[in-house]
């Protein structure tokens, strides 16, 4: 397990990376709200109410009346900034944090922030269809990031990477490999993990959507994998 910390690479055309910034607000912010309503339950009908149930988005299941919040074909969309845990919104947000910035730079704010509901919409209907019948809600910004980490391994593939191996080993690799084998994990866990507590699928969904959205999303001209203009 790779958790990255900094990777160096400067902005060429935004002075700032409003979007990125502002959704690591965003999420972090209704992550304490969540919080405070873990006390009388709140949190639990919040993470119901918002993120993608597959037996509800895809099948014949129904929320009770007063636990239903957004209609079912948006949830793909509003869970995508609901966390379940702190350990999960902080490991989405490092990822989001060193990655991002770049990507909403080779593509610019509003084409970033498409881009990022894009890939956390196609990771939750691939995590959907491929678990029809789950009951249980799909929430976070995973499947977004999971586009993030494809649209920068294509635009950096060489650059290196401070972060931590296995949680507490301090290294500085090529994002090839280190994101490389972030994919490869992604993988395997959704082939064998048959517990299925992890929403796998849509990372890879997210990976998906991201590597294809990527070129079209990118400024004209922006060079791919390294290559120079």
């Amino acid at each position: 397990m790779f958790v990255p910390l900094h990777d160096g690479v400067p902005l060429r055309f935004l002075r700032a990376a409003y979007v990125t910034w502002g959704l690591i607000a965003l999420c972090v912010g209704l992550r304490l709200l969540l919080a405070l309503g873990a006390r009388d339950g709140g949190d639990i009908a919040v993470m119901a109410g918002f993120g993608t149930i597959p037996a509800v988005l895809l099948g014949d299941a129904h929320l009770p009346a007063g636990l239903a919040q957004a209609p079912p074909w948006l949830t793909p969309v509003t869970g995508i900034v609901l966390h379940a845990s702190l350990a999960h919104l902080i490991g989405n947000m490092l990822f989001l944090w060193v990655f991002g910035d770049n990507v909403e730079d080779a593509m610019g704010h509003l084409r970033f922030l498409v881009f990022f509901i894009a890939c956390g919409v196609a990771g939750a209907l691939l995590h959907a269809f491929m678990n029809p019948e789950s009951s249980q809600p799909l929430i976070g910004a995973s499947g977004a990031i999971s586009g993030v980490i494809a649209a920068y391994l294509m635009l950096h593939p060489r650059v290196r990477v401070w972060g931590l191996a296995f949680k507490w080993v301090p290294l500085r690799i090529p994002a090839m490999y280190a994101l490389g084998a972030w994919i490869l994990v992604q993988l395997l866990s959704a082939l064998l993990d048959e517990q299925r507590q992890v929403g796998w699928w849509a990372h890879l969904g997210g990976l998906g959507a991201g590597a294809i959205l990527t070129p079209l999303m990118i400024r004209r001209g922006l060079p791919l994998f390294g290559r120079t203009a």
